[in-house]
């Protein structure tokens, strides 16, 4: 396996990670290092997948007021109605925001050297010390209180004065939503059940071993067709 270190102003480029690999590569290690890592494959945009960037970007254009809704996609208007509405109080609303943090939780640049972990968050809320995300989804309901998680954390690394988040996926399709609450002093228990997972993530790398686990994607839906395993 040629794995190749990348370097930045003559320095190593340290080790990052998103929600979206640390699941890529527990699904099938070798699916991951040949598409998320060495690039040696990529992806196809599905219809699906293109559906959901362009809901992505025109709910996001509505919310921050820079276009109104396309009329195809007025079904969303109710959820541009409710992030919007002023309430008591004169909130401030962000949309598609990069955030990244350092290994020891503060903020940082997206492309910052020290960039631990990315995340995107669709939609963030903020009324004083209060806030609420959002994650639209345009799929299946799956439940997931770590992405939940790891949104509240990126949310309180950027916005010292947040000291409590509600966190929510909202899943279009079912008009439903999945809701997890966080407060700041609880986040460190959240962490010792996500570090465990990023450590054996980035072990893998430091060792380069990637190898192959069969599963449900290997028949139909692996573009890694060098693999043992494709279309068994």
């Amino acid at each position: 396996m040629n794995v190749k270190t990348v370097t930045t102003g003559g320095k190593t480029k340290g080790f990052s990670w998103s929600y979206s690999r640390l699941k890529n590569y527990e699904t099938c290690p070798k699916r991951y290092y040949t598409i998320d890592v060495a690039k040696l494959v990529k992806e196809e945009d599905s219809e699906q997948l293109q559906y959901g960037n362009t809901l992505h970007k025109v709910i996001a254009e509505a919310i921050s007021g820079k276009a109104p809704l396309p009329k195809h996609f007025s079904h969303l208007q109710t959820w541009v109605d409710k992030v919007t509405a002023p309430g008591m109080a004169s909130p401030k609303i962000l949309v598609e925001q990069q955030l990244a943090i350092t290994k020891d939780f503060g903020p940082t640049d997206w492309f910052g050297r020290d960039a631990w972990y990315r995340g995107i968050a669709d939609v963030v809320k903020i009324i004083g010390p209060v806030a609420v995300v959002l994650d639209w989804k345009t799929g299946k309901i799956l439940e997931d209180g770590v992405q939940l998680a790891l949104m509240a954390a990126c949310v309180f690394a950027h916005h010292p004065q947040v000291q409590k988040i509600r966190t929510e996926f909202v899943w279009l399709k079912e008009d439903a939503t999945t809701r997890a609450d966080f407060s700041r002093d609880a986040m460190a228990g959240v962490w010792a059940g996500v570090l465990p997972r990023v450590v054996t993530l980035e072990n893998a790398h430091k060792i380069a071993e990637f190898p192959a686990k069969p599963g449900h994607l290997c028949r139909k839906w692996c573009p890694v067709d060098t693999c043992v395993h494709h279309g068994v």
